[in-house]
């Protein structure tokens, strides 16, 4: 948890908690069943015979709220204890000038590349622009270069009409 990369990824930083609360409920069920093994064993002699007597069904129910009540203690001791060891290693982590100094890099670098990557974006839509404008002039020129050449044409067949008329 104290890496950086872990530190700057959440989705990672996520997936090692869960994993950590999974470990924690494991050890929870794990030292239950020690503590309670007799109430276990008789537990299972208990279901078996449950299905015929409702005051048996009472006693394994109890039976069993015992057990949950003291596993859900015992993940509530844990998780605490984890909560504090997770402060603990995150506070080192923020007084540490080092990290501090190296995830402002990380920030330095980040900002670096978004303004880059707008530069770029800017640049490719000043391109765009004057490529367009570019296309519209050389599209203005065509067609004033077209209007010249009827004009021409025009003029050359007015001068010989008037020379074949005199």
């Amino acid at each position: 948890m104290s890496t950086n990369m872990v530190r700057n990824n959440p989705a990672v930083m996520a997936a090692i908690q869960k994993n950590i609360l999974e470990h924690i409920s494991i050890m929870a069920q794990e030292q239950v069943q020690m503590e309670f093994k007799e109430e276990m064993a008789q537990m299972q002699q208990m279901q078996q015979m449950a299905a015929m007597d409702p005051q048996i069904q009472q006693q394994l129910q109890m039976l069993n709220n015992q057990v949950e009540a003291r596993k859900a203690v015992l993940i509530a001791e844990m998780t605490e204890e984890f909560m504090k060891e997770e402060t603990k290693i995150t506070s080192q982590m923020d007084s540490d000038p080092l990290l501090k100094l190296k995830s402002r890099e990380v920030d330095l670098r980040a900002m670096e590349n978004e303004r880059k990557r707008d530069a770029d974006e800017t640049k490719a839509d000043f391109d765009r622009a004057k490529l367009m404008q570019s296309r519209e002039l050389a599209e203005d020129k065509m067609d004033q270069n077209e209007e010249l050449a009827e004009l021409r044409a025009g003029v050359s067949l007015a001068k010989k009409n008037n020379a074949n008329i005199n």
